[in-house]
């Protein structure tokens, strides 16, 4: 790997990469980031580390993605340490933030890492992230009081939004594009693989052991303290250099309106008709806010010398359908894990039940994500696999359509196959495809940027999706029982608690079994609809060279 530029040549950020004649010919090779439309990168000169194989190679990754893991155990390890942690602390108004706070204060920090590590390094940002990850899973196990718990879901956010970025990073810059959709594959797996185990993770700890839930966040302290100390010592990827400070060259009020607009973005909708009803002054205010954040973020990227995003990027065709087309598939993807299962329960399946049918998706995650990657590395070609593989997700929202009330469960489990197998091999493809699409220069900021429509799909798709299966069912319950003595309190309790379908007066079953269908219906018509815009907007990528070096030559 080529040494820190900082070393030997390049004593410092100010020493010039080349000789005045540009005839060094022991100087790493360099990527000025200079193209039409690339005004954000002119003062920078990106350094292309040299190609790592074998063993460092798979330890460097192997690293990297033991905290993909440990990142996405802990996005769902709340599902099964909620419930123990608020009747310890006596605070059920809590506990829904106790999920949130990690996720937004992760979301909000993916997008920002790729120019944060462009600057500081791609080692640097990593044990940064480890160590943000590991204190706030320490503040968790000692945590005090309910609040003290959130406090550290956020620290631990911070962490694992750069765990989860910055791996990504540095398989980029690491291995050629014509060998890199094998080691997204195997990430994704990876990230998969920790997020379906994070619920029995925190569930068997909490279940066997007398330190409790307390257990779960202090277990992943010193794994990670030693992925950092890993980390530090093996990566060696050069930042850009610039003859800037280090102060000067971060855009403070780009990532402060980025992050603005995440946080209340995915706060408002995260809030509002969960947390707080949609009219209550939290979702009126951080919406409108949000939406203003968004407008001067990108009036500002567009103008700005080095900016967080390049906004410009967006104007490329591949680059905008494929972040496009991840917004689509993972509304697509987070709407059917909250309410295929939700729907399974309401046909009587228990939640263990439903969680079974819930790891057919892992499987088609580890199956397409490698294959893909190996169809890639063979043909150098990704566009026909694009279209498949959010083909697939199309044909699982066919699927759901044709459900009946009497229909069996066997049909979910081959639509999580698909699920699963779409999107592993859509987040494949796609962050590929805009790779190839950049210069090498810009492959971070750009990484972040799918990061970021990710995430906002993911927290929109639920929210649509809880939308319109209570308007829908509300209304049909209204129209069948709205005459019935005591509807309102009844219709209400149907809606909040799903076992009061196991006691509904006398007339109500049938009308009420007929009035969920047609809200399950509706959420997965949306899904058909999502599904079918994506599969045209992955179309409409072009096919571009996947270089078989790190220099594209």
């Amino acid at each position: 790997m080529a040494d820190n530029p900082q070393n030997g040549l390049a004593a410092n950020e100010r020493t010039p990469l080349l000789s005045s004649d540009g005839s060094d010919q022991n100087s790493p090779p360099v990527d000025s980031g200079q193209q039409p439309g690339n005004a954000g990168n002119d003062e920078e000169q990106t350094i292309i580390a040299e190609e790592v194989k074998g063993f460092k190679l798979w330890t460097i990754l192997g690293t990297c993605w033991f905290g993909v893991f440990l990142g996405a155990i802990d996005s769902s390890i709340i599902a099964t340490l909620s419930a123990p942690i608020s009747s310890e602390f006596q605070s059920l108004s809590l506990l829904p933030w106790l999920a949130t706070a990690y996720l937004i204060s992760n979301a909000a920090c993916q997008p920002i890492s790729g120019r944060l590590t462009d600057i500081f390094g791609r080692g640097p940002g990593l044990v940064f992230s480890n160590i943000f990850f590991a204190a706030g899973n320490l503040i968790c196990g000692l945590a005090p009081s309910a609040k003290v718990v959130i406090l550290g879901r956020i620290v631990a956010g911070i962490g694992g939004g750069g765990l989860m970025t910055i791996s990504t990073f540095v398989g980029t810059d690491l291995v050629p594009l014509r060998n890199r959709g094998i080691i997204q594959g195997i990430g994704n797996i990876c990230y998969g693989a920790g997020a379906m185990l994070g619920g029995v993770f925190g569930g068997l700890i909490n279940d066997n052991s007398s330190w409790g839930w307390r257990l779960a966040f202090l277990v992943q302290v010193p794994p990670v303290i030693v992925s950092a100390v890993l980390v530090g010592y093996l990566l060696r990827i050069p930042p850009k250099v610039s003859g800037k400070s280090y102060l000067a060259r971060i855009d403070f009020t780009g990532a402060l309106s980025l992050v603005a607009f995440l946080v209340l973005l995915l706060l408002g909708l995260s809030a509002g008709g969960d947390l707080v009803p949609w009219l209550h002054p939290l979702p009126l205010t951080t919406l409108p806010l949000s939406f203003a954040a968004l407008i001067f973020f990108i009036i500002w990227e567009y103008r700005a010398t080095q900016p967080i995003i390049p906004i410009r990027l967006l104007f490329d065709r591949t680059v905008f359908t494929a972040c496009i087309t991840n917004l689509l598939c993972c509304m697509v993807q987070f709407q059917s894990l909250f309410y295929i299962p939700l729907y399974l329960q309401t046909h009587g399946v228990s939640a263990a039940g439903a969680g079974l049918v819930l790891l057919f998706a892992p499987l088609g995650i580890c199956i397409s994500s490698v294959s893909a990657g190996f169809i890639m590395k063979k043909t150098g070609r990704y566009l026909a696999l694009g279209i498949l593989a959010v083909s697939l997700q199309l044909a699982a929202a066919i699927i759901l359509t044709t459900l009946r009330q009497d229909s069996p469960i066997w049909p979910l489990r081959i639509v999580f196959f698909l699920l699963g197998a779409g999107q592993g091999g859509m987040l494949t493809v796609t962050l590929l495809a805009c790779l190839a699409a950049i210069d090498h220069s810009n492959q971070a900021a750009i990484t972040s940027a799918t990061y970021a429509f990710r995430s906002v799909g993911s927290t929109v798709g639920v929210t649509i999706g809880s939308a319109i299966y209570q308007n829908v069912l509300k209304e049909k319950l209204w129209e069948r029982f709205g005459d019935f003595p005591g509807a309102a309190e009844e219709i209400n309790r149907i809606r909040d608690d799903i076992d009061e379908l196991n006691h509904l007066p006398d007339g109500w079953p049938d009308g009420v079994a007929a009035s969920l269908q047609e809200a399950f219906r509706s959420v997965w018509f949306t899904l058909l609809g999502l599904a079918a815009i994506a599969v045209v907007t992955v179309s409409l990528m072009k096919q571009h060279k996947l270089h078989s070096t790190l220099a594209r030559k």
